[in-house]
């Protein structure tokens, strides 16, 4: 399967990103001072696809087992730096995903959570070139990850 978007030009960095037939298109900006902020930026995006691709990873490893940690919510920090020559590059992505369950009433937690990064598509392939950090908590606040 191959992804595929389009990105037509509204004005300065203002884009709009169109995902096919049916998707209404996402408007991205670059913050101020390149852009208007009137959109999330590409390291926003990159942050947001690593974060959905781990939440839903997870989410699926625990539907194998017929569990239900629902709501998830996940916080993705992505820090930026300059490298080297100076230029600004993306240096590490935290990613915490909370369960709303809490973990005692999960069956099969310890084997769904030593597995479900190495089904995340996106965040394993981002992982390649920029560290990703995942923590997980149950509802509690206990950290299991």
């Amino acid at each position: 399967m191959n992804a595929k978007v389009s990105l037509e030009q509204k004005n300065d960095f203002h884009f709009a990103v169109g995902f096919g037939e049916g998707i209404p298109p996402l408007h991205t900006d670059e913050q101020p001072p390149l852009g208007k902020g009137a959109g999330p930026s590409p390291d926003q995006l990159l942050a947001a696809a690593v974060g959905n691709c781990m939440s839903a990873s997870l989410l699926f490893a625990l539907r194998k087992f017929r569990q239900s940690p629902e709501p998830l919510r996940t916080e993705v920090e992505l820090a930026t730096g300059r490298n080297a020559a100076n230029r600004l590059r993306v240096q590490r992505i935290a990613v915490r995903i909370t369960l709303g369950a809490p973990a005692a009433s999960l069956q099969h937690l310890e084997r769904a959570l030593s597995q479900f990064e190495q089904f995340c598509t996106v965040g394993e392939s981002v992982r390649q070139g920029i560290p990703v950090d995942v923590e997980v908590y149950d509802s509690t606040g206990a950290k299991l990850k």
